[in-house]
């Protein structure tokens, strides 16, 4: 295992991203009434099995325990002072060195958003149960919702943190506990950055149909 530094320069006006698979983002040439302030930050993480485990922050300067399996490594290198310093040092050294080389020819270039694949499933051995499954998306930011007969539910749904897939793309599951009638229509609604116009899923009498949201209304 090893930590993999993530640059992560930043301004009062938003996170200018910098790490892997991704590209840089920059706001723009500002109006000459504007001025920007930028400060460099570092960010190690230690990945273990698709999960990170640890990390470092430049800004809070000590190695953080991101689940049970990074604590025991994280007491022993906050105690190593030197490594502390060597860490932060490389704010200067690798980050604030690394921006300056690359930012003359990244200015135009964007963060890239994925769009999420969306699924609906009925367990075979819970028949009043419901799974709305979106996966592989990036950013992580999206809102999930269920719709029974048009009308959005809210009691009976449970959702599942977001999940990191290891490749810097997120899922997530929700789920809707149902009590179907003839002629029911449950409806799993997704928004993401990435989407121009809201995406669902629909379910009917055990048919799943993929639909879009236009003027308010589902359609085929």
């Amino acid at each position: 295992m090893s930590l993999y530094p993530l640059c992560l320069p930043k301004s009062n006006t938003g996170l200018v991203g910098c790490k892997p698979g991704l590209n840089l983002t920059w706001p723009g040439s500002p109006a000459e009434d504007f001025m920007y302030q930028f400060k460099v930050r570092l960010v190690a993480r230690q990945i273990y099995n698709k999960e990170e485990i640890l990390r470092f922050d430049s800004d809070v300067g000590v190695f953080v325990a991101e689940t049970e399996l990074g604590l025991s490594s994280a007491k022993s290198w906050n105690a190593q002072k030197d490594l502390l310093a060597e860490y932060q040092a490389q704010v200067d050294t690798l980050c604030r060195h690394n921006y300056y080389q690359t930012a003359s020819f990244t200015v135009q270039l964007r963060v890239i958003s994925i769009q999420p694949s969306i699924s609906m499933t009925e367990p075979l051995n819970h028949h009043n149960l419901l799974i709305c499954s979106v996966t592989n998306f990036y950013p992580l930011q999206v809102k999930v919702r269920w719709f029974w007969n048009e009308e959005e539910e809210t009691s009976g749904v449970v959702s599942t943190p977001l999940i990191q897939n290891g490749d810097w793309t997120y899922q997530i599951l929700v789920m809707l506990e149902v009590i179907p009638q003839p002629g029911d229509i449950y409806t799993c609604h997704v928004e993401h950055p990435s989407l121009q116009s809201p995406i669902a899923v629909e379910w009917c009498k055990g048919h799943f149909i993929d639909t879009r949201e236009q003027g308010g209304h589902w359609v085929l």
